[in-house]
């Protein structure tokens, strides 16, 4: 999938994001307004994980996303 196509669609993304990375705030969520960096770092923050562990688990996420 291609990320453009989830910045599209962020209302409905942002419901899906909260699910599969449920320590991300609504406001956090909000702020990413649909930027996959910031979605990354927030991703490490939260869950004291590496850049490319945080990388790997949204490509896995965006890879069973249907728009």
């Amino acid at each position: 999938m291609n990320w453009d196509i989830v910045k599209g669609n962020w209302k409905q993304a942002k419901g899906k994001i909260k699910e599969q990375w449920g320590k991300l705030t609504d406001d956090e969520i909000d702020q990413i307004d649909g930027k996959r960096e910031q979605l990354s770092g927030i991703i490490q923050k939260q869950y004291g994980i590496t850049k490319d562990k945080a990388e790997e688990q949204i490509k896995d996420w965006e890879s069973r996303q249907k728009y």
